[in-house]
């Protein structure tokens, strides 16, 4: 019968000073790993990338103790970070090759913002209508650094990898992609699209 670990006691054993840490750490490592091999080995990965993954996830938990609310289980709380990592670092390997030139430009790419397929006809037309406008807008109303933050963002690619490539950081990249948001909604407004239809291609 296992022990039901209180968030408080899982806090106190992982601070840095704490000399229950090491095997707090440990006992958390084994609960990430099964979590993350229930998320990612469907998906083709293998017990190594589950590893690495907890690994990584554990050095951002320790570093986020203090701003752990306490609104679920601490565990739970953990294995969300840790899947989230997973998912970022999938994401940092599929984006590896593409080059933000190849996404500044348009290129092949799609901005993935939209379920048309979900969509009756007429629904269809309006979105692509906005998808056109925002199209327009990217490119007529953004800076270059804009638009390669927005339209690499549109399409999935990671804060920290667009951060990497561009020698910038995660706060200027949000930042820019605030500024720039702010611009391509009063393009939407001037080209008659309501503010939940923005919110729509944004979300």
């Amino acid at each position: 019968m296992s022990i039901e670990i209180s968030n408080q006691n899982w806090i106190e054993r992982l601070r840095a000073d704490s000399p229950e840490q090491p095997e707090a750490i440990g006992e958390l490592r084994e609960i990430l790993v099964k979590g993350l091999r229930g998320a990612f080995l469907p998906r083709g990965k293998d017990e190594t990338f589950c590893e690495d993954v907890a690994q990584e996830s554990l050095l951002k938990i320790l570093k986020s103790l203090d701003s752990f609310e306490g609104r679920s289980k601490l565990t739970t709380w953990a294995i969300s970070i840790s899947i989230r990592t997973g998912i970022s670092q999938l994401r940092r390997k599929h984006f590896k090759d593409v080059s933000l030139d190849a996404i500044s430009a348009g290129g092949d790419m799609s901005f993935d913002v939209a379920d048309m397929a979900a969509s009756d006809p007429q629904q269809q037309v309006a979105k692509k209508s906005m998808l056109g406008t925002l199209s327009d807008l990217i490119d007529g109303e953004l800076t270059e650094k804009q638009r390669v933050v927005v339209r690499s963002l549109l399409n999935g690619m990671p804060v920290e990898e667009i951060a990497d490539r561009t020698g910038s950081n995660r706060n200027a990249v949000y930042k820019m992609f605030h500024d720039a948001r702010k611009r391509l909604k009063s393009g939407f407004e001037s080209a008659g699209h309501s503010a939940d239809e923005v919110l729509a291609v944004f979300s």
